[in-house]
């Protein structure tokens, strides 16, 4: 049986809010995850499915190490990362995990290339060796036209793309998407989900966030979140 790349115990997450105006009102916290307990095989495909509110970005965020939780215990590979510090978390994200997202986060003033290659500069390796291995990349996802093309001359789908290219480049052992067919027509969906399907066959561990019962049904397993808990965990295989 594989490991479990993701191993989530008891997770919770509250965030702040006030509870009226009055001088009884006081603080209250918002919970937004109410206990989610959760293993995510290496190599596996899921989707996360919720309505608007039921926490699936959320729980997203934390397992990219972009938030902490409340409550509970998260083993990325078979670490404790519940506990680790800023500087660890962002060290262990930048190796570890890819995101691409439904805005897709291009600087405006780069090329496509240069946005790709981007998340290696933090690695300490060298520009020529990122460079190839951006090119390389670009070129399986058929940008090798558009590397030096700014982001203002690139369709949705091809900026989607470039996120793409640019998740990939440190070889994540999982990449993480939030609505990453949100902005884009259905032939374009279409298309960047051939791609994750490209990425996810080469063994890398994907978590896809959607509202599109259709997109959600090009993974292998979805999991239905409901008011902050797990409603529903299925396997569409």
């Amino acid at each position: 049986m594989p490991e479990a790349a993701i191993a989530l115990e008891d997770i919770t997450r509250t965030f702040s809010g006030q509870a009226g105006d009055g001088p009884d009102s006081g603080d209250q916290g918002i919970p937004v995850l109410k206990g989610i307990t959760l293993d995510v095989e290496s190599g596996a495909f899921v989707a996360l499915q919720g309505t608007s509110g039921s926490g699936k970005s959320t729980l997203l965020h934390i397992i990219g190490l972009l938030d902490r939780p409340t409550s509970g215990s998260y083993f990325l590979h078979g670490e404790d990362v519940s506990t680790l510090d800023d500087d660890h978390r962002s060290d262990l994200r930048n190796r570890s995990l890819g995101f691409v997202f439904q805005s897709f986060y291009l600087i405006p003033y780069a090329t496509a290339l240069e946005n790709v290659i981007l998340p290696g500069l933090y690695s300490g390796k060298p520009r020529t060796e990122l460079t190839a291995r951006a090119e390389n990349i670009m070129e399986r996802m058929g940008l090798a036209d558009r590397m030096n093309f700014r982001p203002s001359r690139l369709s949705g789908g091809q900026q989607q793309r470039v996120a793409m290219a640019r998740a990939l480049l440190n070889e994540p052992r999982i990449v993480l998407a939030d609505e990453p067919t949100g902005q884009l027509d259905s032939t374009t969906s279409g298309e960047i989900i051939k791609l994750f399907h490209s990425v996810h066959e080469s063994g890398t561990t994907i978590v896809l966030v959607t509202h599109d019962e259709e997109v959600a049904r090009e993974a292998d397993r979805i999991i239905r979140l409901q008011d902050g808990r797990i409603a529903e965990d299925v396997k569409t295989g």
